[in-house]
């Protein structure tokens, strides 16, 4: 048993921090397209004429395992010392981040998922980095290159067409002026600003609280508060199924691929390399999403979103040479790393 352990730990010292990074980034980019293939599972199996596989169940069962994992990894940071030392102005800014991208923003990209295609939700929900930096530099007065600057707004463009070259739906949302778009569009874009909104809070306040208690927190909150929500919407009757053997099979599955799984393998990276690594590995993330869609849901991309797709991917080729000279000067911290990821499934 020892020769096997140690044989085990030389072969996970041999693996690359990048090689870490890749893989999370992959699963992670991944989980839209499982999520909707479960509920698509949850069509054919329904209870009673109900689908216990929903978007709902999903997310609510999904942040229940997600949170089991971040105690189990992090249970150790809750102690009464550390939670003394965090003032009344970080568990603010801790509680707002947790609404915002613990619940809302889940949410919204949940229901957009529901309403139009994976690919639209991958693409789209890039908007989140050009809005990041515009708020950190209007709020926060955060100087960055001309590089970073040319590669956001060339990534801006890229959503912007991905979202203005799609054929009318059924499903539109009136915008004024004439001018309306697609309802699961609308949603994703508002998860992206939530998303870069609830960045914008974790640099101002959350710096100096551990990044376990930043994560078991923010898991906890927005499933309480996801939870209060639905029932306030739809009554106690809508999580009927939440406890349903099929959907905790599959949900133990998606769990323990895209949470556990994802969740190991990018702390491991994080642990073995720098932030111009982690921010290499994210810049494959809608490459990877747009390929699960294909290979998971037989989602072909559209003429929009390949030109909306190629705009996006050299605005982030060409933000990746603004962000190698900002991150030779700066250090990026743990959590805005772990934000750097994006959508986790949960």
């Amino acid at each position: 048993m020892k020769s096997i352990s140690k044989s085990l730990e030389n072969f996970r010292d041999k693996i690359t921090g990048r090689a870490y990074l890749l893989l999370a980034v992959i699963i992670f980019a991944a989980a839209n397209s499982v999520l909707r293939r479960l509920t698509q599972i949850g069509d054919i199996n329904l209870i009673d004429g109900r689908n216990p596989i929903s978007f709902c169940n999903v997310l609510f069962v999904g942040n229940l395992v997600a949170l089991m994992v971040l105690v189990a990894i992090y249970g150790k940071q809750w102690h009464i010392d550390s939670l003394q030392r965090i003032s009344g102005k970080h568990w603010l800014g801790l509680s707002g981040t947790a609404i915002l991208s613990g619940a809302l923003a889940p949410s919204l990209i949940f229901m957009a998922l529901s309403q139009t295609a994976v690919n639209n939700v991958v693409l789209i929900g890039r908007i989140e980095t050009p809005l990041i930096l515009a708020l950190s530099v209007i709020l926060l007065r955060e100087r960055v290159n001309r590089w970073v600057v040319t590669g956001s707004a060339v990534s801006f463009v890229g959503v912007i067409l991905t979202i203005l070259l799609q054929k009318p739906a059924g499903n539109m949302v009136e915008m004024g002026a004439g001018f309306s778009l697609g309802k699961g569009e609308v949603m994703a874009l508002q998860g992206a600003v939530a998303l870069a909104v609830s960045t914008i809070i974790s640099k101002v306040t959350l710096k100096q609280i551990p990044l376990g208690i930043f994560s078991i927190f923010r898991t906890a909150v927005g499933t309480v508060v996801f939870a209060v929500i639905v029932t306030q919407m739809y009554g106690p009757a809508h999580f009927m199924d939440a406890f349903s053997p099929l959907l905790w099979q599959w949900m133990l599955f998606y769990g323990g691929v895209i949470v556990v799984g994802g969740q190991l393998l990018w702390f491991s990276g994080l642990k073995k390399t720098g932030a111009s690594d982690v921010s290499l590995a994210t810049s494959f993330s809608p490459i990877a999403g747009i390929l699960a869609a294909y290979l998971l849901l037989g989602e072909v991309p559209t003429a929009a979103q390949y030109i909306g797709g190629s705009l996006i991917l050299a605005g982030i080729a060409i933000s990746q040479m603004g962000l190698r000279q900002k991150i030779k000067e700066t250090e990026v911290g743990a959590k805005e790393m772990d934000m750097k990821a994006g959508f986790k499934g949960v």
